[in-house]
């Protein structure tokens, strides 16, 4: 199967490329390139019109050398084993580049949340999370939300997991409302993760991220808070997509009102003061910026020499294809790569963990502070890694992340 389809095929040619200019010992690629567990777990569930049916979830925990698996857990129609390994794998590369210790983790539900009731969407989380509790715990295997999936969604899992144990136990998942453990600033990191590393790219380019323009793909909770917090410092937002349709306005649209827009009628399109745009079309936009917030390979060798933007910033997981990304590297496009664009997540998913862990909770702005540094550092490390071994910024933050985890492994030794 071809890497523009086959997702881990993608995630290891990325691998391959750091990989080689790392010298990685042979024996430790065979290692990183294979995941440590992959779980497949049948789900029933009697549906609201009294019929059983039987969904399939799956769960993998790619690589735990740095700490517990970490990663979000999605309900779509076209999750595949395949799809959520490649995803463990990424987040593997993420907590490394972005200096948490986590290992890698996935999880995801074939289903359409669409077509189910909320009783339906909690009797299936409850089933799967039965399904594979053994494999959770928060010194093992951390969720958290992803793809169709949110707070709510996550109180079920921490009340699924907890009455198996017999105790509360707030810490095994992150992403949950502030009332049960969750953290302040954690629904906005990810997208501020975008933000700031929007805004470093351009500084390291020599253009002011305030006046420049910005598109972006996807409107769920990374696109929309990204374009909120870049329009805050004075970034203009152009365009925006998500998967009914389009906007577009080259004097920039006003922000808080298409949010305010979007939760009342779930689409961009139709969005008063801003003409439709195509979503196909929003690749081939003049911008300075492009953010593709969606989901994986959206930017392809088909797509890629429409590219306009002198920086992309991967808001969503897998966005390019690593043809296209080799396409866009030869033309000279800045590509701030998913493993260290929206890591902020991750990042604050940590600072959940760490604030359940010890019953104490911050503030919102020191969570974003503390969030700031982290982000600021790791762009700095892998920017000086791409300079350093003359790569672009993919290449390098795969460098960053595999010396990292290849360090550890081979310090922690071989356990046989």
């Amino acid at each position: 199967m071809s890497s523009e389809n086959n997702v881990f095929g993608a995630m290891l040619q990325e691998f391959a490329g750091a990989a080689r200019l790392l010298g990685l010992d042979e024996g430790l690629w065979k290692i990183l390139t294979h995941p440590k567990r992959q779980v497949t777990v049948s789900c029933p569930v009697v549906m609201d019109n009294g019929k059983v049916e039987v969904f399939t979830g799956y769960r993998v925990q790619y690589n735990i050398t740095l700490g517990p698996a970490k990663g979000g857990i999605r309900f779509h129609p076209d999750v595949t084993l395949d799809e959520v390994k490649a995803l463990a794998a990424w987040m593997t590369w993420k907590c490394a580049v972005a200096g948490v210790p986590f290992g890698g983790g996935k999880g995801g539900i074939i289903c359409d949340p669409t077509k189910m009731s909320q009783r339906e969407l909690e009797a299936l989380t409850r089933r799967y999370i039965a399904e594979i509790a053994d494999l959770i715990g928060p010194d093992k295997d951390v969720p958290a939300p992803d793809v169709n999936t949110n707070a709510q969604t996550m109180a079920w899992v921490m009340d699924t997991y907890s009455m198996k144990i017999g105790t509360t136990c707030t810490a095994v998942v992150t992403g949950k409302p502030i009332e049960m453990g969750g953290s302040e600033g954690r629904r906005e990191a990810t997208g501020r993760g975008v933000m700031i590393s929007a805004r470093e790219a351009a500084a390291h380019l020599g253009f002011d991220i305030k006046g420049a323009t910005v598109a972006v793909q996807g409107f769920g909770n990374v696109g929309s808070v990204s374009a909120d917090l870049l329009a805050k410092i004075g970034a203009k937002i152009v365009a925006v997509t998500d998967w009914r349709g389009g906007v577009h306005n080259p004097k920039g649209l006003d922000i808080p009102a298409l949010i305010e827009w979007t939760a009342k009628n779930k689409t961009v399109a139709g969005f008063p003061g801003a003409d439709a745009l195509d979503p196909s079309t929003i690749f081939g936009l003049d911008v300075d910026v492009l953010i593709p917030a969606a989901l994986e390979n959206q930017i392809t060798e088909k797509n890629a020499d429409s590219i306009k933007a002198k920086v992309i910033v991967e808001g969503a997981n897998g966005p390019t294809t690593p043809a296209a990304h080799q396409s866009l590297h030869k033309r000279g496009v800045f590509v701030v790569p998913d493993i260290l664009a929206n890591a902020g997540g991750v990042t604050t998913s940590y600072f959940e963990w760490v604030q359940d862990r010890h019953g104490y909770f911050w503030q919102e702005s020191e969570v974003n502070e503390r969030l700031e540094l982290k982000m600021v550092e790791a762009f700095n490390t892998v920017l000086q890694t791409a300079l350093k071994y003359k790569t672009d910024m993919r290449t390098a933050a795969y460098i960053v992340a595999i010396n990292k985890v290849a360090t550890v492994t081979k310090l922690r030794g071989m356990y046989a």
